[in-house]
């Protein structure tokens, strides 16, 4: 008998996309579920991207949802305004750089070294992510109900870790024991602001390993005139006239 026309048909498996033979709807596969931590986390990063690019006012909830793959509402299911949800960004934001704080200060010994890189992290932040720096300053703090609100708390959290570098070096004999670590603490963040208010603007460049060292070498050696060997010399003997003028007019 012939072989033609005979070959084995392969079955293949049966593919449910296909359409069906009774006339019903193809049947699909359900898409995984994404559990709510990870579809929270996928929000604040499609959000983080969106503010930073557009900025608050511009910046579309419709945008944010699309980018995660899912409906506008799914949004505000996690978070029940625009506001807060720039407001969990920031939050994000901040315990990122909590870790990465301690972890870089731990491997620093010396309060002067340590004062240092606390300045040089802060002005590191400001040169990378220089959108959510605005939308902190502008967004937030301007808020009357910022004083109370957690990202408020978060901010005290973080610019304490350079108050606890002063105070410890304070306690080690390394720095004076008259100084003041919340008003160090003013000046060095508002001036780091004020400084770098031209790059936030979108002007200029920021070089944070000059700024850092210049405001650590004001901070832990003033700005009074390095005094050399003679010139000490020199003041100790004008002391000394000046005393013997003193007791010549006394006797």
């Amino acid at each position: 008998m012939s072989r033609i026309g005979t070959r084995r048909q392969t079955r293949r498996p049966a593919d449910r996309s296909a359409g069906r033979s009774d006339g019903r709807a193809p049947v699909r596969e359900p898409a995984p579920r994404v559990g709510r931590e990870q579809r929270v986390l996928d929000i604040l990063q499609a959000a983080r991207a969106e503010f930073c690019a557009k900025g608050y006012e511009q910046a579309l909830v419709s945008e944010i949802a699309a980018q995660v793959g899912v409906v506008e509402g799914t949004v505000y299911k996690y978070f029940a305004t625009k506001r807060e949800l720039l407001l969990k960004v920031l939050e994000h934001w901040y315990e990122e750089m909590f870790g990465d704080y301690a972890r870089d200060l731990a491997g620093v010994e010396g309060s002067r070294q340590r004062l240092q890189l606390l300045i040089w992290r802060h002005l590191r932040t400001v040169r990378d992510y220089p959108q959510l720096c605005q939308l902190m300053f502008f967004e937030f703090r301007a808020d009357r109900a910022y004083r109370g609100s957690e990202l408020y708390a978060m901010n005290r959290r973080y610019t304490r870790f350079l108050t606890d570098v002063i105070e410890e070096g304070i306690a080690a004999g390394e720095f004076r024991d008259d100084l003041e670590p919340a008003l160090l603490r003013d000046l060095v963040y508002g001036g780091i602001e004020h400084h770098a208010a031209r790059y936030l603007g979108g002007e200029g460049e920021l070089d944070i390993d000059r700024i850092a060292r210049a405001i650590a070498d004001v901070l832990c050696d003033g700005i009074v005139r390095r005094r050399t060997s003679e010139t000490l010399r020199m003041e100790a003997q004008r002391l000394i006239a000046l005393a013997e003028q003193i007791d010549k007019k006394s006797s």
